[in-house]
């Protein structure tokens, strides 16, 4: 069933998307400048892995090689495209080319079997239009949309089983922001992600299992979550250390105790 056929589930992308300019003369030069054969065609895969390959050396030529594999309908090329528009990442900034190549991964490839080598492009691609949907583009015809938003975040964490798309699902129940509020579905969605090392939904997972926070309280248990995530936040994520640093305040020894044990079985299952 194509992504046509489910418009009403996840209801990607408006009819009519403005693409950026095709290279429709891409297939008359090699990369290097010269005129080919026939035979000496790259296919969209080789053309991928010279754009690749060449980020490092000529973004110039990177990003040509690349639109001619994304205009092919490659969707590692279209995605990384998408990150780069997204960035400026050696193209002008430019949120609304983003959208575009992340719209035509979603479009094309939303059933895509979840254990392909693409499927995580393809479950990005949802997550960050997801994250467009739910600020919308400024001055663009991408308006915010929490409820569209939602529908992105749920298909790529349902479907695809991906970490950051629970997450965000997770917020969005948490916040009551394009749907009802429903912390027991926000508790669902980060455990999912925190069982995959996503150290935010570990944060807020362990947070509201250590407060009792529409959930059982398990002080213990929180405690470990916390302690897994304020180990893996990068440094410029505060907010983590300081939910750490007040639940092992407030914690009594036993309970420190009891979350050193559920760490260690927690690891011990990572490692096996």
């Amino acid at each position: 069933m194509r992504m046509s056929e489910r418009i009403r589930l996840v209801a990607v992308v408006a009819v009519g998307l403005m693409f950026g300019p095709v290279l429709g003369a891409m297939p008359a030069l090699a990369f290097d400048g010269n005129q080919p054969s026939d035979s000496a065609i790259p296919s969209p895969m080789e053309a991928f892995r010279y754009g690749a390959a060449a980020l490092k050396t000529d973004k110039a030529k990177a990003v040509t090689s690349l639109e001619y594999a994304a205009e092919k309908g490659h969707p590692m090329a279209q995605w990384k495209l998408g990150r780069m528009y997204a960035e400026g990442d050696g193209v002008p900034q430019d949120d609304l080319r983003a959208f575009d190549y992340f719209s035509r991964i979603a479009n094309a490839h939303a059933d895509d079997s979840p254990g392909t080598p693409q499927a995580r492009f393809v479950a990005n691609a949802f997550v960050a239009l997801g994250h467009y949907y739910l600020d919308g583009i400024p001055k663009t015809r991408v308006k915010a949309d929490a409820a569209r938003a939602r529908q992105m975040f749920a298909y790529a964490a349902t479907y695809f089983g991906d970490a950051e798309a629970q997450f965000n699902l997770a917020r969005l129940y948490l916040e009551g922001n394009g749907a009802p509020k429903d912390v027991r579905q926000a508790a669902r969605w980060f455990n999912a992600a925190a069982h995959k090392g996503q150290y935010q939904a570990q944060a807020q997972l362990g947070a509201m299992l250590f407060a009792g926070e529409g959930v059982p309280r398990q002080s213990a248990r929180g405690l470990m979550w916390l302690t897994l995530a304020k180990d893996s936040a990068p440094a410029g994520e505060a907010w983590v250390g300081k939910l750490y640093d007040s639940a092992f305040s407030q914690a009594t020894d036993d309970e420190r105790s009891l979350a050193l044990l559920y760490l260690e079985r927690w690891l011990q299952t990572r490692r096996d």
